[in-house]
């Protein structure tokens, strides 16, 4: 793990994918468009389908993903005990190196709830 902060690798990640978005705009636009439609359809919230991508970046290992999925789980009113439970399914599922990433889930909800208090 670098020493940055979280919150600085969201920002940086973001200024990366602005970057990403100018070079290849349609692509950009595709997958906005999916995220959306992902989002906005279907019988689960968007707290569940969030839980959902936090899992799968976990056993993926997408720090990046991680960060994103944590910081939109805060927003959608998510709680660090749901977040818990979610994280030891990703345990379970993703064994040890999903373990390690579920530790950088957890300090990354842990920095972005103290700069929020």
């Amino acid at each position: 793990m670098s020493d940055a902060s979280y919150q600085e690798k969201i920002s940086g990640m973001r200024k990366e994918l602005r970057a990403l978005n100018a070079l290849v705009p349609e692509t950009a636009k595709g997958f906005a468009q999916l995220s959306k439609a992902v989002k906005d359809n279907g019988p689960l919230g968007v707290k569940e389908k969030e839980y959902v991508a936090l899992g799968m970046s976990v056993v993926l290992r997408c720090e990046p993903c991680i960060n994103f999925h944590v910081e939109a789980l805060m927003k959608a009113g998510a709680t660090r005990e749901e977040l818990g439970d979610v994280l030891a399914m990703a345990v379970q599922m993703g064994g040890g190196p999903g373990l390690m990433y579920a530790g950088h889930a957890l300090a990354c909800w842990d920095e972005l709830a103290a700069k929020a208090a």
